[in-house]
């Protein structure tokens, strides 16, 4: 079952920078202790164990071979600049094929550490990044090149009049509201992990609006509104199946479970299409990869997304 709610760590004041942490049950219940600068949650990932034929030469075996239990300790860190390769590998297709300046993008994630959080192996050598999500104020890095061309690409990209309009105001006059959500992970990681992901998410913002050393950096947290950037698969027919149809088939197919969440509490969005990642698949063949751009507002953020968690 889902962790559809978390413990929450005592907010601790440190003298010189303060950081709050949220500290997530693990599967029984109990809490797993945590330092100041990291997050823990634990997840286990399963398989049925099977039978074969029992074999005394260990050169024999083969990964069909293996019985037992898989086990996968998963831990919520604050980002920092060792993150860099991991995360910039999972943004790499953020903005479909544009050459652009991820690596300035990137660089924003990983300066923010009092709100964002990456998803590691615990104690991993390899230090591996397996998801992220984090928040950026498009007033704070209006000037950054990274933040102007994604800008530049998301209004070249919508063909909506008045959406687009909307766009060029939360770019511009209201940008000091907005927030841009980022969520990138690997495929398959343990859907367990989403709700205490978003829910730690949301509470260093709220802390970030009290704790920030300064009041700029304190408003610059106080969203009212925040844009995300995703990928579907949309049916070819897909404006049909809207209005109705006998077909089983879906009208659009999310990869992620929260950005169906997501949508469904947008106050408006946009699809636009995609020349990285087409479908090959026989099952996706009617399918057609799409980039989905929302904007929902600050105030469905907890009870609405989490409390919609069917994972």
């Amino acid at each position: 079952m889902a962790l559809v709610t978390s413990a929450r760590k005592v907010k601790q004041q440190n003298e010189n920078s303060p950081v709050h942490r949220k500290v997530p049950p693990n599967s029984t219940g109990r809490n797993i202790q945590s330092s100041s600068k990291e997050k823990h949650v634990t997840t286990e990932a399963k398989r049925e164990e099977e039978s074969h034929s029992s074999s005394e030469d260990e050169d024999s075996f083969s990964e069909d071979d293996f019985e037992g239990v898989v086990q996968a300790d998963f831990a919520f860190f604050d980002p920092k600049p060792d993150d860099f390769h991991g995360v910039k590998v999972l943004m790499q297709t953020y903005l479909d094929n544009k050459v652009w300046d991820l690596s300035g993008l990137v660089d924003l994630i990983l300066q923010q550490t009092t709100v964002g959080t990456v998803i590691k192996i615990e104690e991993d050598e390899d230090n591996g990044v397996y998801g992220f999500v984090t928040a950026l104020n498009l007033q704070r890095y209006k000037d950054c090149k990274c933040m102007m061309e994604l800008k530049e690409f998301l209004l070249t990209m919508c063909q909506d009049k008045e959406i687009k309009d909307n766009l060029r105001s939360y770019f511009g006059e209201q940008a000091v509201d907005v927030g841009l959500l980022i969520s990138q992970r690997v495929v398959n990681l343990p859907p367990q992990l989403l709700p205490p992901l978003y829910d730690g998410l949301f509470d260093e913002i709220s802390w970030a609006t009290e704790d920030e050393p300064t009041k700029e950096l304190r408003k610059s947290f106080c969203f009212k509104y925040y844009l995300l950037v995703s990928k579907i698969y949309k049916h070819k027919n897909g404006d049909q199946k809207k209005k109705g149809s006998s077909s089983s088939e879906e009208a659009i197919i999310y990869l992620k479970p929260e950005d169906e969440i997501f949508h469904n509490l947008s106050a408006w969005s946009f699809c636009f299409p995609l020349r990285t990642q087409q479908v090959t698949t026989n099952e996706l063949k009617d399918y057609r990869s799409m980039g989905l751009m929302k904007h929902n507002k600050y105030a469905v953020r907890r009870s609405e997304l989490l409390g919609s968690y069917n994972i």
